[in-house]
């Protein structure tokens, strides 16, 4: 004999049994909901929905300074970069992010950009040769970008006698720098360039030389009215007469035409 409890139990069993696809559908159902309103409110408590903060102002404060009033209004604080500015004592905040006065949650991380404390030094020729100048026989051009690209600002260019338009040295705050030494990007850097003259003054030599092995063994006359003779007697005209030392050692002069004689008049044939 079937007992009355039993019942209700079979009846929801043969619904479950006449409509499994619709069951489990609910079940998923409610599941998810459960699942999504749990997330919900893990979300507004570690997001902390609702409540906001404005960032302070740190920039041109000390980083101590800086440090402590961030961490009082309860942001986290992470040095995001050190960098070096000339016009910026060493030390303070250059920038910040977020920037100042704005909104964010309570407890954000906070970047800030520093001042270093002592400017960046680079490797101006990173071949090993110690010994060495650096850049020595690099392009004025090549060096020039390459300054540029390591951050120094404060560069000069001197010319000096050379063949070509090659580096000869470079100098760092009036010190020659040498391959593998580190100089710091502030330093102010004279970079000396020969110019080129040396080979016109080489052609220009050359040719002299060239001049005189074509006028060696050639005699110029110091004086050229006078011919000279094999009896060593310097003739000019009918006269023959030997110059002297002094006369020949002297620039020859200019001897003008002779001037023509009067002609003879009547009058003296009358006479």
């Amino acid at each position: 004999m079937e007992r009355k409890e039993d019942r209700p139990t079979s009846g929801r069993r043969g619904i479950i049994a006449r409509h499994p696809v619709i069951f489990n559908i609910v079940v998923i159902a409610i599941v998810a909901f459960t699942g999504l309103y749990i997330v919900y409110l893990a979300l507004a408590l570690f997001t902390k929905h609702g409540e906001s903060d404005k960032v302070p102002g740190v920039e041109n404060m000390t980083y101590t300074k800086a440090l402590e009033l961030l961490h009082d209004k309860g942001f986290r604080v992470d040095i995001r970069d050190s960098v070096y500015r000339d016009d910026v004592k060493p030390g303070l905040v250059i920038e910040q992010f977020p920037k100042a006065n704005s909104t964010v949650k309570p407890g954000r991380k906070i970047f800030l950009y520093i001042n270093a404390v002592h400017p960046k030094e680079v490797v101006l020729d990173d071949v090993n040769h110690p010994s060495e100048y650096a850049m020595k026989g690099l392009s004025y051009r090549t060096a020039m970008a390459k300054l540029e690209e390591l951050g120094f600002k404060n560069v000069r260019v001197v010319k000096v006698l050379g063949a070509t338009d090659r580096v000869v040295k470079v100098l760092a705050n009036n010190r020659p720098v040498r391959k593998m030494q580190k100089v710091p990007v502030n330093a102010r850097i004279v970079l000396e360039v020969s110019d080129g003259r040396l080979s016109a003054l080489k052609d220009s030599l050359q040719n002299e030389e060239f001049k005189n092995a074509a006028l060696e063994g050639e005699y110029v006359a110091p004086y050229p009215d006078y011919v000279y003779q094999d009896d060593e007697e310097y003739t000019t005209g009918t006269s023959s007469q030997e110059p002297s030392p002094a006369a020949s050692s002297q620039t020859p002069a200019v001897v003008s035409d002779p001037q023509p004689e009067p002609e003879e008049t009547p009058s003296q044939y009358l006479e």
